[in-house]
């Protein structure tokens, strides 16, 4: 099949198949900027802490130029860019996933049209070639609007602090390999979901055959959870030999995949509890909702975690850093304790600036909330895409006497059911990435030393002295219940504004005149 044919039948459709278009370009391109920024404070050189050369002794450090113009310290200090660059990595997540999901947009008109072409004499291969770059071709044009809409912003946000140093970093750009690698890589991966959802369809010239499995998910995922909580402690470490020396980035690397891991397993266990929900309320439910419900969770256990990923996500990275604001929350207050304890008038270790910190924290927060409102998005088409999609069956079933009302019990049940046990598994794992490094604060109870007594005494061999016994402080750290709390209730009240929203959709579903063929 020659290029130009693949374009063209790729753009080729209906109504839904340009709105599915437009919402998979525009989710592209959110993914496109998300990653541009990322690349955008990569690309900033300097400071990085290196050794002073006015002390050759080594007695002193100061900070490598290149990001002295910034009045962040999150873009000027090089140790802190990282975690920037990991919370827009993170915050580009849930937009591919939203991709993802709008992919799935008009699937019954998609295989009609796809049959047809099989009829005209088309290959299997080449209908899921065929439906790939139709995918491909709307995340390409999303990516370079979204790479317009970045350089836009550059223009548009470039402006100076009251110190005259910039706000953002709109004096660089990434390296121009970079950028390409960017706007290839969400079209690339929206063409690989598009044919991995296809992966267990047949295209026949007489319609789509979806192949489905015949037993139920089983609970491997909760390996995936216990295998990143592994990583993430700093004590597996420990186990490496001792005369292994380790990389610097080693740790870090440690902690991130140990990340990713529980998020992997926290969306894919969505599929266990989908399915394990669905046999409890098909055993021990009365009723056509519960056993609708129950039916419908077992004949696809895996919708949850398509459609609930990107939501799960974003609620283990929010946990995972309320749990590091109670962690670091906790080194305050036992600092500020043993100073209190140790000497009253001037302190040993002090607080500093505890808003920059707790401002940093702010912004990655500000970030996960962004991803809920992507997430619930992506939700709602596809909960409005899947009772489009069943229309016929949900009208026959109001023709044959189930009411609206049961029919919109059914669905609000078969999201719920799932969703508050997946809600609790990605704010218990997330919260408990932090405990696996300690549970509580320990400051001071170090070896007693001397003091002079005189301040102003310059001999210190002869000076009176005094022994200083430092106290012992252990300050727990507290699970932030209420915070994890408020982050839950946010998620829940975001799928209830979605579960409302479809059921606008279901009442013009269920009409009688959806019965007819067409």
């Amino acid at each position: 099949m020659r290029a130009g044919t693949l374009v063209r039948l790729s753009l080729a459709g209906n109504r839904t198949d340009r709105l599915r278009t437009v919402l998979t370009a525009g989710s592209a391109a959110l993914a496109a900027v998300a990653l541009l920024a990322a690349a955008t404070v990569a690309a900033i050189h300097g400071g990085n802490w290196i050794p002073d050369p006015a002390q050759p002794d080594g007695g002193g450090q100061i900070m490598a130029p290149g990001s002295e113009q910034y009045t962040s310290p999150l873009l000027v200090e090089a140790g802190l860019r990282p975690g920037v660059i990991f919370a827009l990595l993170m915050l580009a997540l849930p937009v591919l996933a939203l991709a993802g999901q709008c992919i799935r947009l008009g699937a019954p008109a998609r295989d009609r049209r796809l049959a047809a072409i099989r009829l005209a004499g088309a290959t299997p291969g080449q209908a899921v070639l065929i439906a790939g770059a139709e995918t491909a071709a709307a995340g390409l044009l999303g990516s370079m609007a979204g790479f317009g809409v970045y350089l836009g912003l550059r223009v548009a946000l470039h402006r100076r602090g009251a110190d005259g140093r910039l706000v953002l970093p709109t004096d660089v750009l990434p390296n121009p390999l970079i950028v390409i690698v960017v706007l290839l890589t969400v079209p690339v991966l929206s063409g690989l979901i598009g044919v991995l959802l296809m992966r267990r369809v047949v295209i026949t010239p007489l319609g789509v055959v979806r192949r489905i499995r015949d037993r139920g998910p089983r609970p491997w995922p909760g390996v995936l959870i216990v295998l990143g909580l592994v990583l993430f402690a700093p004590r597996t470490l420990h186990l490496a030999p001792a005369d292994w020396r380790m990389p610097e980035w080693a740790p870090l690397a440690m902690m991130g995949a140990g990340v990713l891991f529980v998020m992997i397993g926290v969306v894919a266990g969505t599929g266990w509890i989908s399915y394990t929900a669905g046999r409890l309320l098909r055993r021990y439910g009365r009723g056509p909702v519960t056993l609708l419900a129950g039916a419908r969770l077992m004949a696809d256990p895996w919708n949850g975690s398509r459609t609930l990923g990107a939501l799960l996500a974003a609620v283990v990275f929010g946990a995972g850093t309320l749990g590091f604001r109670a962690d670091l929350s906790a080194e305050f207050d036992a600092r500020a304790r043993f100073d209190e304890l140790a000497d009253p008038q001037g302190g040993r270790y002090g607080t500093g600036d505890t808003g920059f910190y707790y401002g940093a924290i702010r912004l990655v927060m500000m970030a996960v909330t962004i991803g809920l409102v992507v997430a619930a998005g992506g939700m709602l088409v596809t909960f409005a895409e899947g009772i489009v999609a069943r229309r016929r069956a949900f009208a026959a079933m109001t023709a044959g006497g189930v009411s609206r009302g049961k029919l919109g019990a059914t669905l609000l049940l078969t999201t719920f059911a799932p969703l508050v046990p997946a809600l609790l598994l990605a704010l218990g794992s997330g919260a408990s990435l932090m405990r696996t490094i300690r549970t509580g604060v320990t400051v001071g109870g170090g070896d007693p030393y001397q003091v002079c007594v005189d301040p102003k005494a310059q001999d210190f061999s002869v000076c009176a002295r005094r022994t200083i016994v430092d106290p012992l402080v252990h300050w727990p750290i507290p699970v932030p219940v209420g915070q994890l709390a408020l982050l839950g209730g946010g998620a829940l009240l975001a799928m209830l504004l979605v579960a409302g929203a479809g059921m606008l959709v279901l009442r013009s579903s269920t009409d009688v005149a959806e019965l007819r063929a067409g």
